[in-house]
């Protein structure tokens, strides 16, 4: 079956939810929006590779991310996962690379953590200045939130 790499920004009750049960629950009823290279994506920038259109939609789960801060020492987290391209269904809108999940994604496809490297309070920060963790590392990121 066909896998789709999808950014999905996580806030401290994402982080809590994924080492409690296992899985990031989506599906009727649970919307979970992540970001992922969309055809629409692709669409609106022509001629970008994949190393390029995965990094926009990555950096627009980083954005996203910044709103889902609990309080301004909070840090933005994005989780990389590889979900199968039945889970992921388009969603219309900005930005382009924005989808919903259908189904849980199990941590056994979440394949790393990528947060800020020190609280900045800002919404501006570039999404290259997140540190990246395994994703056997999920209780060093749990352990930034307090």
């Amino acid at each position: 079956m066909p896998v789709v790499r999808v950014y999905v920004p996580l806030g401290r009750a994402g982080l809590e939810e994924l080492a409690g049960t296992g899985a990031l629950a989506a599906g009727p009823g649970t919307p979970r929006t992540a970001y992922a290279v969309t055809s629409r994506l692709e669409q609106a920038a022509p001629g970008l590779d994949v190393e390029d259109l995965e990094y926009a939609a990555f950096s627009d789960a980083v954005e996203a991310a910044a709103g889902l801060r609990s309080t301004r020492s909070d840090r933005r987290v994005v989780a990389s996962a590889d979900a199968d391209a039945s889970w992921v269904a388009p969603r219309d809108g900005a930005p382009v690379s924005k989808v919903v999940l259908t189904s849980p994604v199990p941590l056994s496809r979440v394949a790393s953590f990528h947060l800020d490297d020190e609280v900045t309070g800002g919404v501006d920060e570039e999404a290259d200045e997140l540190l990246w963790y395994d994703v056997t590392e999920l209780d060093d990121v749990r352990s930034f939130f307090g």
